[in-house]
């Protein structure tokens, strides 16, 4: 599976990190719990079964960096629950969005097509519905406004991270493993 991921300016990456230990540091089940080198914070703009390549974004991701708000937490799902932070959405980032899902298509799910995308960055997964009711509790207040500073290309098959715009600094394509 691709994905096509937004990346957030190290301040919001540093809040959304945060949260992850808060909850982890209750107990609770956090993204901090996942070690993989690919893990950070991150807004899911599609996801595809093909690859047309980087260059094929290279238009839609001109636009970054592109200015955000990260809003309140949201539930999703029907258990177990994904905890997230809701991305207050702007013309400016539904356009991205669009123009990514226009290049990369066909989407591999109705929930990326434009017009149905949900933008959030995900605090925890597989929570109960009494972890959730927890977890809100231990959530500071909404972390603000947010910097999309750059795109990646995560590839979950290959495990490959690959920059499609340098953010904090950028590196080319690697793989995962090494």
């Amino acid at each position: 599976m691709h994905h096509v991921e937004l990346l957030l300016d190290p301040a919001a990456d540093a809040g959304v990190r945060a949260e992850w230990a808060r909850l982890a540091g209750a107990g609770l089940p956090s993204r901090a719990d996942h070690r993989g080198a690919s893990n950070r914070p991150h807004v899911t703009l599609t996801t595809s079964e093909g690859w047309p390549g980087a260059d094929a974004l290279a238009d839609p991701v001109s636009a970054l960096p592109v200015a955000g708000w990260l809003g309140a937490p949201v539930v999703l799902g029907r258990g177990p629950f994904v905890l997230a932070r809701l991305v207050v959405v702007t013309r400016e980032l539904l356009a991205l969005q669009a123009g990514v899902a226009a290049a990369v298509g066909p989407l591999s799910s109705a929930l990326v097509e434009p017009g149905r995308w949900v933008p959030h960055v995900t605090l925890g997964g597989r929570l109960t519905g009494e972890q959730v009711a927890e977890a809100l509790a231990v959530l500071g207040p909404e972390p603000g406004e947010v910097s999309f500073v750059g795109a990646r290309h995560w590839d979950s098959v290959g495990r490959l991270d690959e920059p499609l715009v340098p953010a904090h600094g950028g590196r080319g394509p690697r793989s995962v493993g090494g």
